[in-house]
Order: C-alpha cells, then structure tokens, then sequence
C-alpha cells in the first residue's frame, strides 16, 4: 500500500472572521468630553459631579473606559466623561480621560510593600486627625502623615481631639512649628449634635479648609467621622474605642469628598477610611529626612554617605539636637526619623541578602 502524496490542494485555511484590517493603536481624543470631579468610588461605579459650582451642577455616575483600567482614579480626580452626563435616574457615563494632578497623596499598606495606594487627588490641605487619649496618640503616625504630605506637596494640618481626657500641650508644642496650624478640640456644652467635638475647634477647622480640597486623615476612634459630620451634616457612622485593645473600629470603608456648606466653591473634604498603618515605601530615603524640616539643616555638615543612624560616623544630627537647635523635643524627633530610616534599611539588606543566596 502506498502513501499518500499530499500537495497544497490539502490544506484547508480557516478563514479569518476578524477581518484582514490591522488594529489601529490611535484612540478617540475625546474632546467634546465633559469636565467633572469624582467624589466617590464604590465597586467599579465613580460617583462625579459635573458643573461644579454652576447653576447646572448635577451628580452622575460612570464607569471608567477599558484603556483606563490600570489607572487609579479617586476622590478628587477630575475627569473627563462622555456618554450619557444627565444625572438622570439610571442613566451611566464613561470617564475617558484623567486630569493632570496638582498632588497625589499616597501610601503604601507597610515600608515592605511596593505597591502604592493612591488616597486623593488634587488636595491642598492633609488633616492629621490624633486624639488626646482613647486611643493613645501616635507620635509615629504624625510624623509619617507630614512625611508623606511634604511628599506630594500638601499643606498639613494637624487636630488634636479628646483634649478634655488628657491635656495636649506636649503635641501642640512640639508640632506647631512644623503644620500650618493646631487645632485642640475639647468638650462643651454648646454643641449639642456633637457634644464631643467643641464648636470652638469646628468654626476653626471650617475656616481653614475654606477654599481647598482637604483629606481628613486618622486612626479609627479618634473622631474623624464625628468631625465630618459637624462640617457637613453628612451623617458618615462613627464608632467606638475597643476597650481592650485600644484601637478604633472601622467605620469608614472607602474614601468619599464631601462639600463644606456655606464655604466658597471648591471647597470639599475627602473623609478617608480610618488606617491602622501608613506605609512610606513610595518616599526615597532622601524624601523622608526632607520632610523633617527641623533636622535637615543639619545633614548638611553630615560626611558623604552618612546614612544618619546611631551609629553612622560623624552624623551631624546628634550634635545639632544636643545643641537644642531642633527644640525641645529634638530627641524624639531624631529618633522617629532614625526609626523610619532604619525600617527602609532593614529591607534594603534583606534584599541583599536573598540576592545572595
């Protein structure tokens, strides 16, 4: 039996049902695009508000458009949308396109994790929410709120509530001179929809935030919501202090910007979830000592390559804290910036050293 010879007549080309005309790479420009800031994110639906400040000013919801699905968008964006823009009952827009930012706050989960969380978008103003006592303040956490907010070249703030439990002047002395302002917040009598957040501290609150794009950052329990709801009559659910473990429930699970009434246009808080951790792992080493204004003049005189630790030779920075040039908590301060600095260090060597093996 012979074989079978076989010739170009046996082979059978399935035909191409995409077509023969080559993808193009160009996309729509878009340019009849409406401009509108988003104000929530909820499960892939991005809440905007188009018009804002006009008498046409509406809320509409969108999705984001398929080449846009590795971008971050959050609360404060602003975006382009095509589509249905009506705010109408159902209807949904398209975002085609993010604006360039002014500032981009953002942290990672810990120092180790690579990956950046973007928190709010074009703000000008970070609220660093501490209380007094219950919970106990975390300097730490201070100290990481002003190194990331010098990162992204925001103003920052710093409220210090629960002041009737505990007397801060401590914190007020110590981080006056390097926030725009301190605000201390005591019980009374006279606000009585929240009657532990003083109206004192709330008019002084309402009347910096007047005119910016503020994020309100804290811990849960320290009454970031509270405050919320006192600027804005928004409602945000507050929660309670764990007796044992000291630490506030999460009451806030995404971030949303609300408006502060009677304020001029423009003006919106960006409420973020309560964080239990503030990583750094965006901000090189160089950012980090930067941001601690009231120690960096004194790497000037450190040796080439002083990593500024304990026990880096010839560190300028314990002579300049000895001297009290750095106030009179300097020695605090060295030793926060010296325990963010040695926390990127640790992972620098780990790497090292998994590299090899």
């Amino acid at each position: 039996m012979s074989r079978r010879e076989y010739d170009e007549s046996d082979v059978r080309i399935r035909p191409n049902k995409r077509g023969s005309k080559p993808r193009s790479k160009d996309r729509p420009k878009h340019e009849n695009a409406v401009l509108a800031r988003v104000i929530g994110v909820d499960r892939g639906r991005y809440q905007s508000v188009v018009n804002e400040g006009d008498a046409g000013e509406r809320t509409v919801q969108a999705m984001r458009a398929r080449e846009l699905r590795r971008q971050a968008i959050v609360p404060g964006d602003l975006v382009g949308m095509v589509g249905d823009t009506s705010g109408a009952q159902g209807s949904l827009a398209r975002i085609v396109r993010i604006q360039d930012r002014s500032t981009l706050l953002r942290r990672s989960a810990d120092d180790t994790d690579e990956v950046e969380r973007v928190v709010v978008a074009n703000a000008d103003r970070l609220v660093i929410v501490v209380a007094a006592a219950d919970p106990e303040p975390r300097t730490g956490f201070i100290d990481r709120a002003l190194v990331a907010a010098h990162d992204a070249g925001i103003t920052p703030v710093l409220v210090i509530t629960k002041a009737d439990l505990r007397e801060p002047s401590e914190l007020v002395r110590c981080y006056t001179p390097l926030v725009s302002r301190v605000i201390v917040s005591r019980s009374d009598d006279e606000n009585v929809e929240n009657p532990a957040l003083s109206s004192e501290a709330v008019e002084a609150l309402r009347s910096e935030l007047d005119g910016h794009i503020s994020a309100l950052l804290g811990h849960s329990g320290v009454g970031k919501s509270t405050m919320v709801n006192a600027l804005t009559g928004a409602g945000r659910a507050t929660g309670h202090v764990n007796a044992v473990t000291g630490r506030g429930r999460h009451t806030s699970s995404s971030a949303i910007a609300l408006k502060l009434p009677g304020a001029n246009p423009g003006s919106w808080i960006v409420d973020t979830p309560g964080v239990r951790s503030f990583g750094l792992a965006h901000v090189p080493p160089e950012g980090v000592v930067n941001a601690f204004e009231d120690l960096v003049d004194a790497t000037a005189d450190c040796p080439r390559g002083c990593t500024h630790a304990e026990d880096s030779p010839g560190c300028a920075l314990d002579g300049w804290v000895a001297s009290g040039h750095a106030g009179v908590f300097g020695a605090a301060r060295l030793e926060s910036l010296r325990r963010l600095l040695a926390s990127r260090q640790d992972d620098t060597q780990a790497e090292k050293e998994l590299g090899n093996h």
